[in-house]
């Protein structure tokens, strides 16, 4: 996971998240204000996570922009964790917040293997 946190911390300083672990599952919560689920692109593949986000432009009523300071654009591709499975990954984004669930492999419960006995 080091490798996820040093690709977090190297974020420009107005990208804003939190990542938190749990014996099952990491979650990475960040920060896309403006922007919306029809507005976000998110994929895992070949061991890393894409974040493609912009949000929309607009000004409301009668306003104008005079200054311009929020990006429009958020493209981040940080890496997969090696103890994380993209299979089960949920995400949800509300209000400007993007919620990340990467699942550990393995955490899914317990495994039994069946036991052959090749002596019968």
């Amino acid at each position: 996971m080091s490798a996820l946190r040093d690709a977090l911390r190297d974020l420009p300083e107005d990208v804003f998240f939190d990542l938190l672990e749990s014996e099952d599952a990491y979650l990475l919560v960040l920060d896309v204000p403006g922007v919306s689920a029809e507005s976000l692109d998110l994929a895992i593949e070949d061991g890393r996570i894409s974040i493609d986000a912009h949000r929309e432009k607009e000004p409301t009523g009668d306003y104008q922009y005079v200054e311009e300071n929020r990006s429009l654009f958020l493209d981040v591709d940080l890496p997969l964790p090696d103890d994380a499975s993209d299979a089960g990954a949920e995400a949800t984004v509300n209000r400007g917040v993007l919620e990340l669930t990467l699942p550990k492999r393995g955490a899914s419960g317990e495994t039994t293997i069946d036991i052959v006995d090749e002596d019968v």
